[in-house]
């Protein structure tokens, strides 16, 4: 039987530092990322089918709330479109053994991170990095 999550998510913080993405750790990530995928793949079915189903019928009112509804379950399904995919591209650099090293600098994101936010690509100082460069741009453009 497989030990829960929270046992198996404290014997990896436990390993050492040498040990980082060794066998036990990929597979853990592996298992947590395709749990997630599948989980997406049915809510994204799910609201497909909500959306297919909605088709608006009665008063103006009616129509009106039918069509706020619509609005926020596509917004719904292109949230969950988009982090499928990210998901997907994260069990790619998996299997090519570039998963829990940041994209920018190489270094290892660290199991903390990775455990928090599984499809993480930027170690901690890089996602740092890149969002004050957002911030900054933001800043600029609104003025």
């Amino acid at each position: 039987m497989p030990l829960p999550l929270i046992e198996e998510e404290s014997q990896l913080l436990a390993m050492p530092e040498n040990a980082y993405m060794n066998e036990a750790q990929l597979d853990f990530f592996r298992r947590r990322l395709l749990v997630e995928q599948a989980g997406l793949e049915a809510a994204l079915e799910e609201t497909r089918r909500t959306i297919v189903d909605s088709r608006g019928v009665g008063d103006e009112a009616d129509l009106a709330a039918n069509e706020e509804t619509l609005r926020l379950l596509l917004r719904q399904a292109d949230r969950e479109t988009r982090l499928l995919r990210k998901v997907a591209g994260t069990l790619k650099r998996l299997d090519e053994g570039d998963y829990g090293f940041c994209e920018e600098t190489g270094a290892p994101i660290g199991l903390r991170r990775l455990l928090l936010r599984p499809t993480a690509t930027l170690c901690l100082e890089a996602k740092q990095r890149q969002e004050q460069r957002e911030h900054h741009y933001a800043k600029r453009h609104s003025a």
